[in-house]
């Protein structure tokens, strides 16, 4: 049992991070509430103006557009990437090839946002010149989403993997399953949940990300995190803006609890079939 002492001191800490985590949010969900012009008291005023600011909606169908489409991509080329580093390393790799499968991983992710949206810019400008292709606009957005969320994906998949006993695909080669039916059959299911995370997370980075969409977009791919940049650069935080973040939180808040009760409802099913199971 935690002695008294230690539990004061370890709530002592806490309260004071979780009001600097959660205050931040409640101010933008008081603000946005603000008075309209020249009445008082809070009001629905900047609600209302934001459900009627038609590039607000446009920018985010833009950002969702490119959210699903690059999660979806980076998670099929991510699963294999994850499955290639972890079956196929050679166990008597020694030095820099013994970490290569780290190496390939990790590098993008602790890359600072701002050098890779430079050198994807460079890169497209390089091929545009070159060819034509890949102007900036959505299609150099999503190229560049896939490519910074493809790792992410491939270390969930690759550390779900590095934990399975090697021995399992031994016992599919003994039971006559070709690399198609293994992969298919054993790795699937296996890392389902690996890969599930990989393409929430690749959603919930690409929604996110402000940088690298701001060095690829064109003139015509304003995506959200763009848009209330801008708006806040032409005017300041205004309750519009606010309203917008609200909304953003109570999405997340909900599809939290959402989780919550679903995972909850499902162990509890887990419980009562094992309980039947033992009677």
């Amino acid at each position: 049992m935690i002695p008294r002492g230690v539990r004061y001191a370890l709530s002592g800490i806490s309260w004071p991070l979780y009001a600097l985590l959660y205050t931040p949010l409640a101010l933008v969900a008081y603000y946005s509430f603000a008075p309209a012009p020249n009445e008082a008291g809070h009001s629905l005023h900047a609600y209302n103006v934001l459900l009627h600011d038609g590039a607000a909606f446009t920018a985010l169908r833009r950002s969702l557009i490119l959210a699903i489409g690059s999660a979806i991509t980076s998670t099929a080329l991510g699963t294999l990437l994850g499955y290639g580093l972890c079956r196929f390393r050679s166990p008597n790799a020694k030095g820099v090839l013994a970490h290569l499968p780290s190496l390939i991983i990790y590098t993008p992710i602790i890359m600072p946002s701002l050098v890779f949206g430079i050198s994807e810019l460079i890169f497209f400008n390089l091929v545009h010149n070159a060819t034509g292709f890949l102007s900036a606009g959505l299609e150099t957005m999503i190229i560049a989403h896939i490519t910074f969320q493809v790792p992410y994906v491939a270390l969930t998949v690759y550390a779900r993997l590095a934990g399975l006993d090697p021995y399992l695909f031994d016992a599919a080669n003994d039971l006559y399953a070709n690399g198609l039916k293994s992969f298919l059959y054993l790795i699937i299911p296996v890392v389902q949940p690996a890969i599930i995370g990989g393409f929430l997370l690749g959603i919930t980075l690409s929604i996110d990300d402000f940088t690298i969409s701001f060095f690829t977009a064109g003139p015509g791919s304003v995506t959200l995190p763009i848009y209330i940049y801008g708006a806040i650069a032409r005017k300041g935080i205004s309750p519009e803006i606010n309203a917008l973040g609200t909304l953003m939180i109570g999405t997340i808040i909900t599809l939290a609890l959402v989780h919550f009760f679903i995972t909850r409802h499902r162990d509890r099913a887990g419980q009562f079939a094992a309980r039947g199971n033992i009677t």
